[in-house]
């Protein structure tokens, strides 16, 4: 007679480190959402090892939360520019996630519009292992609540300020004499941020790799060189955009030290000119992918050429409102042995530019995703179809400003 056996209980069988390496294997959100639905003691398990969280505050969830997932690293809580919810994340909201969420490596808290400095002051005494911050758009702060930050989170990698009007070089010097591994740090707007404030970050932060600084309109010269010897071949991108003092002593200073350079905008900085640029297409020729320049008025066909015929990983360039360029800039490109890798164009108000030069460029380029012709007079729609123009198949053309743009070039 064959004996019989008792059933299994995984739960008597399995230890929570054996769950934990069983929940690890799973890939997709959707299995492990589902790993918590088996039981009480599955849940509690996914709770504990969840690591990315997106909510919305309010002091007495965020303290469930922080009970519930233990281990969290991520935490975003965001609000919507046009849906912004009353009252939205306050201080008291960061002081229980700096007592919390001690494991907590990113924390991002964009348009929240209420947080003062002492919610920054909250995070910088309670969370010492923070890698990223971002606060852009939060308009209260200011160099106190921030300083506060760099002297408690002396890891920080990543900080993004965009919108925070108030601060100034104070904060540069904060982070200068606490972050040295400091890689990414977004300035966008920040209008009282000089040259000064620069040459100070740079002489603690030298392990910059992105730099953003759009709409800075105290940066010139003096800033972006020391910020290119300083960091170097580090660095991989900058933005300039409408930094108006900056001329060619920068590009040549990023020509001379910044070789490893991926994306730089420099739409607005009006004194720069041809020599530059060219310097800087024979420098970065291996690594620039990205270049914005309109509104760069000097520019012309001699370095336009350059760029398109030395930059063999280029990607997406912006030349709109540079008027001067003609059909001859892409003239060169019957010289150039392989393809172009460029996916997005824009040539937006170059009146000179005609569908012959379009011609020139679609010979060597069929990976165009997107080209803005808008305000071009010589280059229409059915100017390009009497051409024969063949474009290709994924390729969209802005002739009329009625197609959305890619989101690169910012």
């Amino acid at each position: 007679m064959a004996s019989s056996s008792s059933p299994i209980c995984i739960n008597e069988t399995l230890k929570d480190d054996e769950l934990r390496s069983i929940f690890s294997k799973l890939e997709s959100d959707k299995d492990k959402e589902i790993f918590g639905l088996v039981c009480k003691r599955w849940l509690r398990l996914q709770s504990t090892e969840r690591k990315k969280l997106a909510a919305r505050a309010g002091p007495h969830m965020l303290q469930k939360m922080a009970a519930r997932f233990s281990r969290l690293i991520q935490l975003d809580l965001s609000q919507s520019v046009s849906r912004s919810f009353y009252p939205g994340v306050t201080d008291s909201d960061l002081s229980v996630i700096s007592d919390g969420f001690k494991s907590l490596r990113v924390l991002s808290l964009q348009n929240c519009k209420g947080i003062t400095d002492n919610g920054m002051r909250s995070i910088g005494h309670g969370l010492s292992s923070l890698r990223s911050l971002d606060v852009s758009y939060c308009r209260k702060l200011t160099d106190k609540g921030l300083s506060a930050v760099a002297e408690g989170c002396r890891d920080l990698q990543a900080l993004h300020l965009t919108g925070c009007r108030s601060i100034t070089d104070e904060v540069l010097k904060a982070l200068s004499t606490n972050c040295s591994n400091l890689q990414e740090l977004g300035l966008q707007g920040c209008s009282s941020i000089t040259d000064d404030g620069v040459t100070n970050l740079v002489s603690g932060c030298k392990q910059i790799r992105s730099l953003d600084m759009n709409k800075c309109s105290n940066i010139g010269d003096v800033g972006v060189s020391n910020l290119s010897e300083a960091c170097s071949s580090r660095l991989k991108t900058l933005k300039l955009l409408d930094c108006y003092k900056v001329g060619d002593e920068s590009i040549l200073s990023l020509a001379n030290f910044c070789t490893n350079l991926e994306t730089l905008i420099i739409g607005g900085c009006r004194d720069i000119s041809d020599a530059s640029v060219k310097s800087l297409a024979s420098a970065c020729k291996n690594s620039l992918k990205n270049l914005r320049m309109d509104w760069c008025l000097n520019i012309s066909d001699s370095s336009l050429s350059c760029i398109l015929t030395k930059c063999r990983n280029l990607e997406a360039l912006d030349i709109g409102c540079c008027e001067e360029v003609t059909d001859a800039a892409f003239q060169g490109l019957g010289t150039r042995d392989a393809k172009l890798n460029l996916k997005v164009l824009k040539i937006s108000n170059c009146p000179k530019v005609t569908v012959t030069g379009i011609g020139m460029l679609l010979e060597k380029c069929n990976a165009l995703e997107y080209l803005d012709v808008r305000s071009c007079p010589h280059v229409t729609k059915s100017g390009c179809d009497e051409a024969g123009l063949q474009f290709p198949d994924c390729c969209k053309v802005n002739y009329t400003g009625s197609l959305n743009e890619p989101d690169v070039l910012i």
